[in-house]
């Protein structure tokens, strides 16, 4: 890991972000859950919510529609987990640095909630990397 990254979440891939985050909670061991999130473009939609149990940040995805990395993974594999993210200072120089190795940009989005971009790091072990740039 470089050493300016720092541990932000898990993300996961499930069928029911709700029934999900309802079960994590019927076994007392969610202390947080937000809301659902909703990501919708033209192409596609994904629902999502967060969880925290502990000091351990879980990042949920239910696919809606559309062709997504995580419909693929859903797919392909089932439920789980298909991504660690991390906060980086500089993800512009970040990505310059993955890119370099072999690792390609998936998805990427830059807006008033900051920066983040999904590194293609499957090859092995089939997890992406997502990293997060917070707005200044």
């Amino acid at each position: 890991m470089e050493s300016n990254w720092k541990f932000n979440h898990i993300g996961s891939v499930v069928r029911d972000v709700d029934k999900t985050v309802e079960y994590y909670q019927s076994l007392g061991i969610v202390d947080k859950a937000t809301d659902r999130i909703t990501m919708e473009g033209k192409k596609a939609k994904l629902i999502g919510r967060f969880i925290q149990i502990g000091s351990l940040m879980i990042e949920l995805w239910q696919p809606v529609r559309g062709e997504t990395v995580q419909q693929e993974f859903l797919n392909s594999r089932g439920e789980g987990v298909n991504h660690i993210a991390f906060h980086v200072d500089d993800l512009d120089k970040e990505r310059d640095k993955l890119v370099e190795k072999g690792i390609p940009v998936v998805f990427s989005v830059k807006d008033q909630n900051g920066y983040m971009a999904y590194f293609d790091a499957r090859k092995v072990g089939n997890i992406l990397i997502e990293l997060i740039q917070p707005p200044k």
